[in-house]
């Protein structure tokens, strides 16, 4: 087996923990009251129980010119630290709507490239393909 250059200490510790990522067969399109956010046909899924399951959507399918930057981060001590971006349309609600793990450890590199939105400050909706 190779050596995990990154590995998540969350998994060294609990190796029982079951994250999966696999790849959503539909559309996913994220919305700011009428204005699209995102849109791709080339989502992921990923399930980590107890949370809700979560969109990944590929950065090229993500229109950043409606997303700002902030300075709030994260840590998952099984994905890595998460960089977090406003949804300029939906002003005040769309705090902090999404984030992406820049530099996933390396049991998570199937999300680098992607960002997820939170369902409360958007709308996702997926469509089977």
């Amino acid at each position: 087996m190779d050596k995990i250059a990154n590995p998540a200490p969350g998994f060294q510790r609990n190796p029982d923990k079951v994250i999966t990522i696999e790849p959503y067969a539909g559309t996913v399109t994220v919305r700011a009251g009428d204005t699209v956010i995102a849109s791709s046909t080339r989502a992921k899924v990923l399930t980590e129980a107890p949370y809700p399951a979560a969109f990944y959507i590929p950065f090229a399918d993500i229109d950043f010119d409606k997303l700002t930057g902030t300075e709030h981060s994260t840590h998952c001590p099984y994905k890595g630290d998460a960089s977090y971006w406003s949804v300029l349309p939906a002003g005040e609600a769309g705090k902090d709507a999404m984030w992406a793990y820049r530099h996933p450890f390396d049991e998570m590199s199937d999300i680098r490239d992607h960002g997820a939105f939170y369902a409360s400050k958007v709308t996702i909706e997926a469509r089977p393909g």
